[in-house]
């Protein structure tokens, strides 16, 4: 993670970390791979809304940092990546169990990555859908 809060690695760096801030939410990784990449987020009170529906912003938060981790998997050597557009489209609640997460690449170009990540419940329903657009960020040239 590079001092701004973007990823910085290399392409194919299955290890990579996860960002403090997903592991405070309880964003899990269970896999991660260039061409996709899973994890989940267990509902818990603290991260509901009115009713223990589970909030839209924990939803988003694990798409996010799933779609930020494809992207890094994609990365070029040195380059480093941030979100810079992300869309949401919610389908149903979550009043119990696991939220499931997959993120795939759908364009991995010199300038953006583009993944897309479906949240599924415990019974493999569509909970929402994330698009999302990250830049990919060169090395900056040495100095000298």
């Amino acid at each position: 993670m590079g001092d701004s809060g973007t990823m910085t690695g290399s392409s194919g760096d299955a290890g990579a970390p996860l960002m403090p801030f997903g592991a405070l939410c309880g964003v899990e990784v269970l896999s991660a791979e260039k061409d996709e990449v899973e994890g989940r987020m267990a509902w818990a009170p603290e991260r509901c809304t009115a009713g223990g529906v589970l909030h839209g912003g924990a939803l988003m938060t694990l798409a996010d940092s799933l779609g930020a981790l494809c992207a890094f998997l994609n990365l070029p050597e040195g380059a480093q990546t941030t979100t810079i557009e992300s869309k949401t489209n919610f389908f149903r609640a979550v009043r119990e169990g696991q939220v499931h997460a997959t993120a795939h690449p759908l364009h991995v170009g010199r300038r953006v990555i583009v993944v897309q990540t479906d949240l599924r419940d415990d019974r493999q329903r569509l909970v929402a859908q994330v698009t999302q657009t990250q830049a990919v960020i060169e090395p900056a040239p040495p100095q000298g």
